[in-house]
């Protein structure tokens, strides 16, 4: 299995978890936060794609727009206004699906290759840059699921294991 094969498969795998978690949201819990200052269920959903997409573009076209307004203005120079909750999880969907077919398309020897921005103190490879994407997706993943602890959302365990009678 390649490098490329192996990133696609995990994607796909963090994915599916990823909608178990979604399917628990409801509309009602999109403006919802815990405290003042943390993101929203609303804010959550629009800050996985927005930054799936933007960061897509640093690993495969040397693009660096999104960080560029991202860093020194923070999160909320690229967020915009979050939409319902259909809407949100169809751009992630939408972005999502981009984002494996932009990889796909993509030679191998592009794992290897560096995207460097010396204003930004940036200088990571390619595989780094798509395999902390997944990450991103499963630390956001987390957050949904406490906030839905948090609001009394039962959320099934990953590893939980069927009782034996």
């Amino acid at each position: 299995m390649t490098l490329k094969e192996f990133y696609l498969k995990q994607k796909e795998v963090h994915r599916k978890r990823t909608l178990e978690v979604f399917a628990l949201l409801k509309p009602e819990h999109m403006p919802w936060k815990p405290v003042d200052g943390a993101l929203s269920v609303a804010e959550t959903l629009r800050h996985l794609w927005v930054s799936e997409e933007g960061v897509r573009h640093v690993a495969l076209d040397g693009n660096f727009a999104y960080y560029e307004t991202r860093i020194p203005q923070g999160l909320g120079a690229v967020l915009g206004v979050p939409g319902t909750l259909h809407e949100e999880l169809g751009n992630i969907d939408r972005v999502h699906r981009d984002t494996l077919a932009a990889v796909a398309a993509q030679p191998e020897e592009i794992f290897e290759s560096e995207r460097v921005n010396d204003v930004l103190g940036y200088r990571r490879k390619v595989s780094a840059i798509l395999f902390g994407l997944n990450d991103h997706e499963v630390h956001h993943r987390a957050q949904l699921m406490t906030y839905l602890r948090m609001l009394g959302t039962p959320v099934p365990e990953p590893f939980q294991r069927p009782a034996t009678s």
